[in-house]
């Protein structure tokens, strides 16, 4: 009997993995991945629309950042999917960066700057954003 009940919790999420070189011709292959889960699980568009932005955002940083453009150092992308949400993590190679000492993109002298929004927008688009202790690994939630 036990057997079943331990069954019965076995997660039914699907788990979706990409390694990517730190190139920006990768991001080609990452928009796949998240225009076929979309297509899948029938993401909506406003959902779909969130996701393209804050992987974009990430998988940049990632590469020009963390893994410096160095095209030996991957990007490791993970997507896992069940009935409520997806669950993005991206982790790169590099030495990570402090999250909680970003400049605030709002404040009076950082409105003209062009860089520095990136985490900013990912926390207002994103239902959940986490970063690991090290800044290397970023996990987004979005319900869908």
């Amino acid at each position: 009997m036990a057997n079943n009940m331990e069954q019965a919790n076995v997660d039914t999420g699907a788990l979706f993995t990409l390694q990517l070189p730190s190139k920006m011709e990768s991001l080609t292959a990452l928009e796949n991945l998240i225009e076929e889960l979309a297509d899948k699980y029938k993401i909506a568009d406003d959902t779909f629309a969130n996701m393209m932005t804050c992987l974009n955002e990430v998988f940049i940083n990632a590469i020009v950042h963390g893994n410096k453009l160095q095209e030996d150092k991957k990007v490791i992308i993970n997507a896992e999917v069940d009935n409520r949400r997806i669950v993005w993590t991206l982790t790169d190679e590099g030495p990570g960066f402090d999250y909680n000492h970003l400049p605030d993109p709002t404040a009076p002298e950082n409105l003209e700057s062009l860089t520095g929004r990136g985490v900013f927008i990912i926390k207002q688009l994103a239902d959940q954003c986490i970063f690991n202790a090290t800044g290397n690994e970023v996990e987004l939630h979005f319900k869908i």
